[in-house]
């Protein structure tokens, strides 16, 4: 088995398509079909996955996620996976599952980002919040995503005057320094900034500064 879903009336149901998934990757069948009845009475949807390989081959929708994740895969085990998916944008919030204590690994999953980890048998309750824990840090980040998107899409109107004007403006030139520096009316650089606002829909100039180092690729 590659991947499991919920009931076939949950797959066609369009009310799921934002419903937050919860993926599952163990090469125990028991504990996959255990965690889907979990997930399931918790309003979530499940994924399951026996493999690390078969998780990477499918595709991830753009809802709310996290992955409940066996450490002690074959092959390619759960630190593996992790590494594979590190650069995934919104990142995985994932929760560490293993059958036995491995302190020297859980430090590393944990230095590596991992939000929890858990050793067999676990609390129902513990996993669940974990889980509700990933998924709005889930959520968040796919609306800071999503806020960034429209960001740059804005930023991309720009002609390459009004991108000058505005690169001067928040470095804090007054328009005076802008039209000397690039040779035009002061009341042309008024006109540019005035567009260069409307079109980052800015309230104001510290809302522009702002807009523009959310743009900065350390701000990623």
């Amino acid at each position: 088995m590659n991947a499991n879903n919920l009931s076939a009336p949950d797959q066609a149901s369009t009310a799921t398509q934002g419903t937050p998934i919860v993926f599952v990757v163990d090469d125990d069948v028991s504990v996959r079909e255990s965690l889907e009845l979990l997930i399931g009475h918790a309003q979530w949807r499940a994924q399951l996955f026996d493999s690390a390989q078969a998780f990477l081959a499918h595709p991830r929708p753009p809802v709310p996620s996290c992955l409940v994740l066996d450490i002690n895969l074959p092959d390619f085990n759960g630190l593996d996976l992790q590494n594979a998916i590190a650069g995934d944008r919104p990142r995985i919030p994932i929760i560490f599952i293993t059958g036995y204590g491995d302190v020297p690994r859980s430090v590393r999953a944990m230095k590596a980002g991992a939000v929890e980890f858990l050793t067999k048998p676990f609390d129902d309750e513990v996993l669940l919040t974990a889980i509700a824990d990933a998924l709005q840090s889930s959520r968040v980040a796919l609306d800071r995503e999503g806020d960034l998107r429209v960001l740059r899409e804005a930023h991309a109107t720009l002609t390459p005057r009004e991108q000058e004007v505005l690169g001067m403006v928040v470095a804090g030139c007054m328009n005076k320094v802008i039209a000397s520096d690039l040779g035009i009316s002061e009341i042309t650089v008024k006109a540019h900034r005035g567009k260069v606002m409307r079109k980052m829909k800015a309230r104001s100039l510290a809302d522009l500064v702002k807009k523009v180092a959310q743009l900065s690729p350390q701000a990623d």
